[in-house]
């Protein structure tokens, strides 16, 4: 057997009996926190970033799915983690970049990644296409909470104000890098009707925003997220 054993629960930050929502609800603050995204490409986190946001990507794949789920706890429970037990931290309950948790390896000798999302890829192409359409999905969900999408994941009018706003570069961007135009929230909701009309979901507008967009676009999401998250 190879690999580092992992704590899907510790990964996710919750105990071994979240619920099915407590575990999309993890899933979307962690996805936001650790995000590559948030910050530039070449920053010296970027590589730390993305190997954690796979890592949470493969956890929500494997706890998501009741039968994936049943089987990861019973080789859980097997290698000596117990019914209850879980490292789990609540340090995805804020959205400092501080302290993102990291599980690492655990006791057992057991590759809990062979019940995850990666080990489903061919390679890492295919590993990275599902990552990205399995965080689209969540970030569809999240902005229809927002107001941003409508049902079927196409933006609304407050989506493409706040792709609008972000910077002059995103003005270019819906127009089809038409020159000249002015960026802002409301030049961004009007003209937003001219790339909304060729159908796109928010997560495709997402995708080809420039990467600082991106990042201020994450950024802004995970202010609202973080700021429903109730403690006690």
């Amino acid at each position: 057997m190879t690999g580092a054993p992992i704590d899907y629960y510790a990964a996710l930050g919750i105990a071994s009996t979240a619920t099915t929502q407590q575990i999309r609800d993890a899933y979307k603050r962690a996805a936001l926190k650790t995000h590559p995204d948030r910050v530039p490409h070449n920053s010296p986190e970027r590589d730390e970033r993305t190997r954690k946001f796979q890592l949470i990507n493969d956890a929500y794949y494997t706890l998501s799915d009741a039968t994936r789920r049943r089987d990861y706890d019973s080789a859980r429970i097997y290698h000596g983690f117990g019914s209850g037990a879980s490292t789990a931290s609540t340090a995805y309950d804020s959205d400092t970049d501080d302290n993102i948790p990291d599980p690492g390896p655990t006791p057992g000798g057991f590759p809990w990644s062979s019940f995850g999302f990666s080990s489903k890829a061919k390679n890492k192409e295919e590993e990275q296409k599902f990552e990205s359409e399995q965080f689209g999905d969540v970030f569809e969900e999240m902005l229809r909470e927002e107001g941003m999408a409508e049902g079927s994941g196409r933006p609304t009018g407050m989506f493409w104000s706040v792709v609008g706003g972000l910077s002059g570069g995103a003005m270019g961007f819906i127009v089809a890098n038409f020159p000249g135009m002015i960026a802002g929230a409301a030049a961004g909701n009007r003209l937003g009707a001219i790339r909304d009309a060729k159908g796109k979901s928010v997560y495709a507008v997402f995708q080809e925003l420039d990467q600082g967009d991106r990042a201020k676009l994450l950024s802004q999401l995970a202010a609202k997220v973080f700021s429903k998250v109730v403690t006690g």
